[in-house]
C-alpha cells in the first residue's frame, strides 16, 4: 500500500492496510496469470511459502547468478525495524528526516520494516525472504498524518530523505509513499537524485477506484511509477493507471507486518508499495551482477526484458502496466535487454549523466508525440523467443515473470501509446 497520502505542503493521510485479496477483475484492465497452471500455495506458518511470486519469478535460479550482493537500497517509509530475524546484519546506519523522537530504526508502523525485508529479507525465524537476499538496507525515516498530529515533525522530511539518499552511497532509492500535491523542494530532490546517478522508485498508487488522481513522486519524470498485480496475474483494481506507470511488480497477497509491535505478519496486500519495494529489489540484483552499469543502463534492462503487450508495436507502454511486468530472471539467465547507452534516461530520453567524453544523441523527434490505438482486446505476454525458451506448453500467449506461463489480457482501448507523455511539474 502507499502509505503517506499527503493533503497538503507536509500534511499526510496514511491508508489503511489492506486485509483481503483483491480478486475482482478490475472495470478498465485485467492481467490473468496462471504459473505453469498450477494451484496457489496453501498458507503455512512459513512466512516465505506465502511468497508465491518468488516461485513466479523462480527466485532459486536468479540468485544463482545474482543475490543483490553489493548493493545498497535507500528505504524512505516509516522506518525499518533492523532487529527482526529477517533483517539481523541487513540494515546500515539511516537518517531520521522526520526529526520525530528516536531514529531511523524506530518503525513507527511495520510498513517500512516490511518494505525492507521484501528487498533484502533473510528469511530467517520464518520472516520474509527479500528478492534481493544479500543487498543491503538505508532506512530514512518519514512521518505520517498519525506522527504528525502527536509529535513535532520536520514538514519536509520526504525532500530531505530524497536529499540525503542522493548524498549517500546507496544506489537505488526505495519510495513506497506517495500523495496527491506537490510538496515544496520535492521535484528539484528528486532531479539532483538522478543527476548524482539513482535510481528511484514509487508506487504509482492504490486509488484507482477513488479518483485515480496522479501521485507523487511517482509522477515525476525522473522517477520509475510502479504499478501492482495479483497472485492470479490480473492487475491489481486499486492500482492506478495512466502515463505515470513505468513498470508493474507483483502487489497483492503479500505477508506484512501487522503493526509497530512486531508479533506477527499479517495476510493480505501490500498494494503498490510491496510492488515498489520488489521493482527496487529487481533492480539490484541486475546491478548486482552488472557493477559498472549506470541507472540508466540497468533501468533500460529492466524495461527492455519486462514482460510486455503481446502484439504491441515496439516502444508501445501501457496504462496499466507500463512497459511490462518485471522479469529479472529473463535479464539475468536469459539476456534479455541491452544496457545501451549510460548517460540516457530510456523513459525520457533525456540525458542525465556525463559519462563519456562524446556528445549524447538526442531523442528523435520522430518518436515523441505519437500515439496509437489499441484493439479492444489486447494479449499481453512474452514475445516468441520468450514462450519458445521458458517452457510455454504451445498457446503462445504466455506472460513470464521468470519462467511460469502467463495470459495477460487488457481490456481497454487506448491502453497503450508508443512515447509515454509525462510531463514536469
Amino acid at each position: 500500500m502507499t502509505h503517506g497520502l499527503r493533503l497538503g505542503f507536509g500534511a499526510r493521510k496514511r491508508l489503511p492496510q489492506r486485509r483481503s485479496l483483491v480478486g475482482a477483475l478490475a472495470s478498465t484492465a485485467a492481467v490473468t496469470l496462471a504459473i505453469g497452471g498450477a494451484p496457489a500455495p496453501a498458507m503455512a506458518a512459513d512466512t516465505k511459502s506465502q511468497q508465491w511470486y518468488l516461485d513466479a519469478m523462480h527466485a532459486d535460479e536468479i540468485w544463482k547468478t545474482s543475490t543483490g550482493a553489493g548493493v545498497k537500497i535507500v528505504v524512505i517509509d516509516s522506518g525499518v525495524n533492523s532487529s527482526t530475524p529477517a533483517l539481523k546484519g541487513q540494515v546500515l546506519e539511516g537518517f531520521d528526516a522526520s526529526e520525530m523522537k528516536g531514529e531511523a530504526t524506530d518503525d513507527y508502523s511495520g510498513h517500512g520494516t516490511t518494505m525492507a525485508e521484501l528487498i533484502a529479507g533473510t528469511g530467517a525465524g520464518g520472516g520474509l525472504k527479500g528478492l534481493a537476499p544479500d543487498s543491503k538496507i538505508v532506512p530514512m525515516r518519514i512521518a505520517d498524518t498519525e506522527q504528525q498530529n502527536k509529535q513535532k515533525v520536520n514538514a519536509f522530511d520526504l525532500r530531505d530523505a530524497i536529499r540525503a539518499a542522493a548524498d549517500s552511497d546507496a544506489q537505488i532509492i526505495s519510495i513506497s509513499w506517495g500523495g496527491d500535491y506537490l510538496q515544496a523542494g520535492q521535484h528539484e530532490a528528486i532531479q539532483y537524485a538522478q543527476s548524482k546517478g539513482k535510481l528511484l522508485f514509487a508506487g504509482v498508487g492504490n486509488n484507482a477506484k477513488k479518483g485515480n488522481k496522479k501521485q507523487y513522486p511517482a509522477s515525476f519524470p525522473e522517477t520509475v511509477g510502479v504499478g501492482a498485480i495479483d497472485r492470479s496475474g490480473q492487475v491489481a483494481d486499486y492500482s492506478q493507471h495512466g502515463d505515470v506507470v513505468d513498470i508493474a511488480a507483483p502487489g497483492n497477497d503479500i505477508p506484512t507486518w501487522c503493526d509497530n509491535t512486531f508479533k506477527r505478519y499479517c495476510d493480505g496486500d501490500g498494494g503498490t508499495s510491496a510492488a515498489t519495494a520488489l521493482a527496487s529489489a529487481s533492480a539490484a540484483l541486475i546491478w548486482s551482477a552488472h557493477p559498472d552499469w549506470t541507472a540508466n543502463q540497468v533501468l533500460r534492462v529492466m524495461i527492455e526484458s519486462a514482460a510486455p503487450a503481446k502484439g504491441a508495436k515496439a516502444g508501445s507502454v501501457s496504462t496499466y502496466i507500463g512497459h511490462g511486468v518485471i522479469r529479472p530472471n529473463a535479464a539475468l539467465n536469459r539476456g534479455l535487454g541491452k544496457p545501451g547507452d549510460p548517460d540516457i534516461n530510456p523513459l525520457t530520453n533525456e540525458k542525465t549523466l556525463n559519462t563519456k567524453a562524446s556528445p549524447a544523441p538526442s531523442a528523435s523527434a520522430s518518436s515523441q508525440g505519437h500515439e496509437e490505438k489499441a484493439d479492444d482486446k489486447v494479449s499481453v505476454a512474452g514475445s516468441s523467443e520468450d514462450a519458445g525458451s521458458d517452457g510455454d506448453s504451445g498457446s503462445g500467449s504466455g506472460l513470464l515473470i521468470g519462467g511460469g506461463v502467463a495470459v495477460v489480457v487488457i481490456a481497454a482501448a487506448g491502453a497503450f501509446a508508443v512515447i509515454r507523455k509525462r510531463r514536469a511539474v
